[in-house]
């Protein structure tokens, strides 16, 4: 059995320790928030509490954090004396800046990968030991992974029950712009326009199912979305604009009282789901 190195205690990171109890001999856990540190010891998240360094000894390597955390910890995992072989994996929810922020000397055992998993809450107590159970796992640019590297990262992912995807960064990043990214956004701009136009006390009293699906991943991290927003911005750009065409085509169908086109393109959206 393997030891691993998770960098990162919140959902995601906290998550992959508990899903992992029985695959790995030994987890330690490296987070900058002494909270954190004390919660995922308080729930046995971990171990033990580490340093970076103390990951030298490790076999696997996981960063969960946001996307330029990760850029950093990669050039500073370059300067350590890691083990040969040590697989690191990323959970970065863009990945073509870290492919390519990544030192040559640790390259190939880089797996860049993006579990398309999670909820809108975060640190250790969120985390679900089924979280990644039957979720897609994305493996970017794995041509440049080295072997031994690639082999360990799949079945890691078999053992977490995920289907695993293969694509290039740059199509990630574009797929993601659209089916994650911008659906963000969205939230956030809805509670926006809602927290401006309505008193608290009518909101509590008329939000229903609609509004709170709608809104729910206006609870996300900010500043986790402002990072992976930064990162992905030509994308998230192009989304942005697809989408203000269509509540344009919307608007206008309204305007113009065209009610059996507004419906036509009301089924048209019904067709996602059954793709779904």
């Amino acid at each position: 059995m393997m030891t691993c190195g998770i960098i990162g205690l919140g959902l995601m990171g906290g998550s992959f320790a508990l899903a992992t109890k029985k695959y790995f001999k030994k987890i330690l856990g490296v987070d900058h928030n002494p909270i954190h540190q004390k919660e995922a010891l308080k729930l046995g998240l971990v171990d033990e509490i580490a340093e970076l360094k103390d990951l030298e000894k490790v076999d696997v390597i996981i960063i969960s954090i946001p996307i330029r955390g990760i850029i950093s910890v990669l050039k500073g995992l370059s300067k350590l004396n890691l083990k040969k072989n040590v697989t690191i994996i990323d959970f970065g929810s863009t990945k073509e800046s870290i492919v390519k922020n990544c030192p040559k000397n640790i390259r190939k055992n880089l797996v860049a990968s993006h579990p398309m998993a999670g909820t809108e809450y975060s640190g250790p107590q969120a985390a679900i030991a089924d979280l990644y159970e039957n979720k897609v796992m994305v493996v970017c640019d794995i041509e440049d992974s080295g072997e031994v590297q690639k082999n360990t990262a799949i079945d890691i992912f078999r053992f977490l029950k995920m289907n695993i995807k293969f694509m290039k960064s740059s199509e990630h990043d574009r797929h993601a712009a659209f089916i994650s990214h911008m659906p963000h956004i969205v939230s956030f701009s809805l509670a926006n326009a809602v927290l401006n136009q309505e008193d608290r006390e009518h909101i509590v009293t008329l939000a229903a199912g609609g509004f709170r699906d709608m809104s729910r991943l206006a609870k996300s991290n900010a500043k986790m979305w402002e990072d992976i927003f930064r990162e992905n911005k030509k994308n998230l750009l192009d989304a942005i604009e697809a989408f203000k065409s269509e509540l344009k085509i919307a608007k206008n169908l309204i305007e113009n009282d065209k009610w059996d086109e507004l419906k036509k393109w009301m089924k048209k959206g019904n067709e996602l789901h059954k793709i779904m």
